[in-house]
């Protein structure tokens, strides 16, 4: 058939109203036992058996006889405790598909199914409703521990002129001793605390009333940290203010997540510095520069420093040593480190013979390559530059003249700068021999 554009848009209208009726009323995923929707204690559930149907052939699930006609039947399922007992699964809320030659009322029974969702298996227990059209309840006594049963329900299509099963929303919620349990909790211990900064922190989760329990999965302010399978923790990066939480998952049917979080965390520190690291030439000393408002500290290791138990002690390490200062208030142990590195790669004669003989004529100071941009400069006795090079090196080697000729013998004195970040420079004396 040829529709002329006004033909078409009524019609694609109309089709596009069913496609969301349809999506509206698509079947939910209990219309089969297969699927069963899994009701856990004393949780209400709002369900419906809006476009459902029945499976009829020889053992599927809606072939036996009940006290009803299966027409749209729906399917949930729920699993007694280690004790069993009795039960009671409450209905409530309905509301029906108001239709014309529709029926309003539910049926609905529970059944012992010792193969699952295979209708030759099935056993009624308890009560079987035909024709609810407002609340109602079905129990059972004598369940059997740790056993899956099913509750059916269906659409009643019995009445004068009734031509369509019932189509309807409820809420349902099941109770009593064969499916109630303990509350699962879990607690910190300890839930309020104090700790230092940096040190070890140890806490504990104590679970109960908690079969089948997951690993502990530990978080500091809502971001995971830590999972452990002992419900013990040992944690050293908490920070002032910081809340520490636990959580563990609970039974294997219905499970049940609980969780638990201390109180903000108290952090003590306090300021404590050990200064930048230095380096020093092989020989000399620098002053270590702490900082700690501690009323208590020390210096290790004591050796070669002028006292330990001071926080700006002279040190003079023979080799790149690192310094450790330990300070302790209200009880907190913190330390810091600094790091004193002891350059010994250069060899710096103290006399030359510049007498032209080829031995030790010219100042040759052994490991000044590994310093190309040093700067060197000699002094007379009086303070007059006799010499200066950017850059010192064997070709460049002093050889006890000035531009102008041949210095007399004597003591001269050097400032060797290597042009390092830390300042580094050299001094002392050279005496010329003729």
């Amino acid at each position: 058939m040829v529709f002329s554009i006004s033909m078409r848009i009524p019609v694609i209208f109309l089709l596009m109203q069913f496609a969301c009726i349809a999506f509206l009323y698509s079947q939910e995923s209990y219309n089969g036992c297969s699927s069963a929707l899994e009701l856990c204690p004393n949780t209400t559930y709002s369900v419906n058996n809006v476009d459902a149907n029945v499976t009829f052939c020889g053992g599927c699930e809606d072939d036996f006889v009940s006290c009803f006609t299966h027409e749209n039947s729906i399917w949930l399922t729920f699993t007694t405790n280690d004790i069993g007992g009795d039960v009671q699964v409450d209905f409530s809320s309905l509301v029906f598909e108001i239709n014309p030659n529709q029926g309003i009322a539910l049926q609905a029974t529970i059944l012992e199914a010792p193969t699952p969702c295979n209708s030759a298996s099935y056993v009624t227990v308890g009560n079987c409703e035909a024709n609810a059209a407002g609340d109602f309840a079905l129990n059972a006594a004598g369940l059997a521990p740790n056993t899956t049963y099913y509750i059916v329900v269906d659409g009643d299509d019995t009445g004068p002129g009734i031509t369509s099963a019932a189509e309807c929303t409820f809420e349902v919620v099941i109770s009593g001793t064969a499916v109630d349990r303990a509350m699962p909790t879990i607690s910190l211990d300890p839930f309020s605390f104090n700790t230092c900064e940096n040190e070890i922190a140890y806490v504990s989760a104590i679970l109960q009333n908690c079969p089948d329990s997951t690993a502990y999965s530990w978080y500091v302010n809502g971001t995971l940290t830590s999972v452990t399978e002992l419900p013990e923790l040992q944690i050293s990066s908490l920070q002032d203010g910081d809340i520490l939480s636990v959580e563990n998952s609970c039974f294997l049917q219905c499970i049940e997540v609980v969780s638990a979080a201390s109180l903000p965390i108290s952090v003590y520190s306090f300021p404590l510095d050990a200064g930048e690291d230095q380096v020093i030439y092989a020989g000399n000393n620098t002053l270590l520069n702490g900082s700690t408002s501690a009323p208590d500290y020390s210096w290790t290791p004591i050796f070669l420093l002028s006292n330990p138990n001071v926080l700006n002690p002279v040190a003079a390490p023979t080799q790149t040593t690192t310094y450790t200062l330990t300070a302790v208030e209200n009880g907190c142990t913190q330390t810091d480190y600094v790091t004193i590195t002891v350059i010994d790669d250069l060899t710096i004669p103290n006399t030359i013979s510049p007498n032209g003989d080829n031995i030790n004529d010219t100042w040759i100071i052994e490991g000044i390559e590994n310093y190309p941009n040093s700067i060197l400069h000699i002094y007379s006795r009086w303070g007059q530059e006799v010499f200066q090079t950017t850059g010192y090196s064997s070709s460049k080697a002093w050889d006890g003249r000035l531009k102008s000729g041949e210095l007399a013998e004597g003591v001269y004195y050097y400032v060797l700068d290597l042009e390092l970040d830390n300042g580094a420079t050299y001094k002392g004396s050279i005496t010329v021999i003729r």
